[in-house]
């Protein structure tokens, strides 16, 4: 006996049949599913280099770059991902100082020269070329040397450093800055509040945009911790930006062999923290031709708030205490 199968049925039977074929159909005798592939060697952290420039990824995701072009005011760090939202930490060019580059190192006020802001005219530090000079899959070591000049002038300061990226786990990122700041002639550093090695945060973790500024001595915002001497501070809070709101924050460390350690930290709810040690001068800063000061700073960004982060034990595993 036939069965007779009216035209809606049979629509209905054939469409439902078309959307299972791709699980049915297989080639060779495997499903036909797509598998999930990655690029060759790109797996954990990885490096390349154009030029100037220097990007380094983790798990093929933008993780860091530093740039060093020679028309730039100075080299500096950008972007600077989360560990949870795959968003820049940190901001380059935001009002109301635009002259910030994220994470960066300069200086006011160097023989009347400007290495922070202003014109190139007025002072610029210039690259002779980064480069890595280590990697393994969890770390990668950047070195550069730079000169700090006006065009037409000589030299006035040059820098050897050492940037050092350790990822111990998916949640924490290190970046250990070692500086070596020579004097090629006599220098003299006149009260400035724009030095020495700084970051500019992102909005959605500042204070302005519903983050929090906070400091190892369990001060909290600008008022509290605006030239008060301390071990780290830190931004974080949620990345309005990202799916999930995910909590994330950066904080910078001062290590306690810096020149003017403990140093002041010059702070602003909008989103700028340096330990700064030239806004508290009585007398000018002097540093002779061929003389030498060591830096050293660690950056650590994180997910989560600083305690989860463990801030205070990193700061401790870092000094050697």
């Amino acid at each position: 006996m036939k069965t007779r199968i009216s035209r809606r049925r049979f629509a209905r039977l054939s469409l439902t049949t078309a959307a299972a074929l791709p699980i049915a159909l297989t080639t060779k005798g495997q499903p036909a599913t797509t598998a999930r592939q990655t690029a060759p060697n790109s797996e954990e952290l990885t490096h390349y280099q154009i030029g100037p420039q220097i990007w380094l990824r983790w798990n093929n995701e933008p993780l860091l770059s530093y740039r060093a072009h020679p028309t730039q005011k100075y080299p500096y760090f950008f972007p600077v991902m989360g560990p949870v939202s795959g968003l820049s930490l940190t901001s380059e060019s935001s009002l109301p100082w635009p002259h910030h580059r994220s994470l960066f190192f300069g200086c006011d006020q160097v023989n009347g020269g400007n290495y922070w802001q202003d014109t190139l005219e007025r002072g610029q530090v210039i690259s002779k070329g980064p480069k890595v000079a280590e990697a393994t899959k969890r770390s990668v070591v950047i070195v550069d040397e730079c000169e700090w000049k006006q065009p037409g002038k000589p030299v006035q300061m040059t820098d050897e450093r050492k940037f050092t990226l350790t990822l111990p786990n998916h949640r924490l990122r290190i970046l250990d800055a070692e500086i070596k700041w020579s004097a090629a002639v006599d220098v003299t550093i006149q009260k400035t509040n724009h030095a020495l090695f700084a970051i500019r945060v992102a909005n959605d973790i500042s204070p302005w945009g519903g983050g929090r500024l906070v400091s190892s001595e369990g001060a909290e915002g600008e008022q509290a911790t605006f030239g008060k001497p301390a071990r780290w501070c830190a931004f974080f809070g949620k990345r309005t930006q990202a799916k999930g709101e995910p909590v994330e924050g950066i904080a910078v460390m001062d290590h306690p062999q810096s020149p003017w350690a403990p140093c002041p930290w010059f702070t602003r709810d909008y989103g700028n923290i340096s330990p700064m040690p030239f806004n508290w001068l009585k007398e000018p800063w002097r540093l002779p031709a061929g003389k030498s000061v060591q830096i050293r700073h660690r950056v650590v960004w994180f997910a989560g708030d600083p305690k989860e982060a463990g801030l205070d034990k990193l700061y401790q595993d870092w000094i050697g205490g």
